[in-house]
């Protein structure tokens, strides 16, 4: 049996008044069971008053997360708030670490957290959910870390954000503890069923056609149809427009490709003419450029949703929305536009809790119980459980 509950407080100033609210929510809409965690996100405000730190000291549980801008539970949709989405269980068993510092040897320090908290455990987990930090390096090398560790684990997650235009606020989260440079996780063993679905854009929201990435390393595109990055956009007349669109990638030479394509950010041209993603693009992707209006942020959230109110066996459900859809609907003043579709048309009573992210990692699909963990940007991905 896996149970789950929404808590949160807005009390931003008073650490004994924002635990007093968090400990009644908590008695009132769940009894633990023997295995319980909690995953944590709020407003960066509730670590420079202390609140964070007071709330993690007193709960009985271990809690892991990330800052964030907005967020949403079942009862409240705010900006300055702090929220934790409860797990609690006879038969699924959660332990939780962090890693060290990321900025060098990232991938030695991944391995090691996870080799220390899985000692003794002969399986993979039925499910990885992991909070890196944000901005030291692309996101998709923690995914193929991960991935590369634990073959058959599926992993969701979202790097920490805030509310300023640079992120450079956000910490991830370990019990109260707040970093800019290690990666909290928690590893899920037994007895749950995680269940995926993303939203993002269709091929009817195409700007250009489909063109092939002919020369890339990681994350940099060189040419594009055999043409510099740069000139390529330029010959169509839409360099400007670049750095506020959505791409489409098909990654069709990879050999785990599920046919799923991803939708990744630019983030900036070399003064040589090459692009640069924040994901990985290989070479022989196809690569689209789409448009999209704020309706079509709202609509595809409420569209997943009442795909999620179709599903049985739903205990909870998680949802990471990428902040540049935010930074859409704030544009037209609508910052809370997403958030409070999806809790208008969830089916009331499913426990749930949404925040904005600093990137997406979540699977595509999970084919012969392999899962094709991906990272996302300007997108929704949503965890039901």
């Amino acid at each position: 049996m896996l149970k789950c509950a929404s808590i949160y407080t807005c009390e931003v100033d008073n650490p004994d008044v924002a635990l007093v609210e968090i400990q009644a929510q908590l008695d009132e809409k769940i009894s633990l069971l023997r295995h319980s965690v909690g995953v944590i996100m709020c407003h960066t405000e509730f670590i420079t008053t202390g609140v964070l730190e007071h709330i993690c000291a007193h709960l009985p549980f271990d809690v892991v997360g990330v800052t964030t801008a907005s967020q949403a539970v079942n009862d409240e949709v705010s900006e300055l708030v702090l929220t934790i989405f409860v797990m609690t269980s006879s038969d699924v068993e959660f332990i939780t670490g962090a890693t060290g510092s990321l900025e060098e040897q990232a991938g030695q320090e991944i391995k090691a957290a996870y080799d220390k908290c899985s000692a003794g455990v002969e399986q993979e987990p039925q499910l990885v959910l992991v909070f890196p930090p944000f901005g030291i390096h692309p996101v998709d090398m923690y995914v193929n870390e991960w991935t590369s560790m634990l073959s058959r684990t599926p992993v969701f997650g979202t790097p920490a954000i805030d509310d300023t235009a640079t992120f450079s606020e956000c910490e991830t989260i370990y019990n109260g503890k707040h970093s800019k440079t290690s990666m909290p996780f928690i590893l899920c063993y037994g007895n749950i069923n995680p269940r995926f679905l993303i939203a993002t854009f269709s091929e009817s929201n195409a700007v250009t056609s489909k063109a092939v990435v002919t020369k890339s390393v990681g994350n940099c595109v060189f040419e594009i149809n055999n043409a510099a990055a740069y000139k390529y956009y330029e010959d169509k007349g839409i360099v400007d427009s670049v750095p506020l669109t959505p791409f489409m990638i098909e990654s069709v030479k990879r050999q785990d490709y599920d046919g799923v394509p991803v939708i990744y950010a630019h983030t900036t041209f070399t003064d040589e003419g090459a692009e640069i993603f924040y994901g990985g693009v290989e070479e022989g992707s196809t690569i689209t450029l789409l448009k999209y209006e704020p309706d079509d942020i709202v609509s595809a959230a409420k569209q997943k949703m009442e795909l999620v109110n179709e599903m049985s066996d739903i205990n909870g459900v998680l949802l990471f929305s990428c902040a540049i859809r935010r930074f859409v609907l704030l544009g037209v003043n609508k910052p809370m536009q997403e958030l409070q579709s999806v809790r208008d048309t969830l089916r009331p009573g499913i426990p749930f809790m949404m925040g904005y992210a600093g990137g997406e990692i979540c699977p595509t699909s999970i084919r012969d119980g392999v899962p094709v963990n991906r990272f996302h940007n300007y997108s929704l991905i949503i965890l039901v459980i």
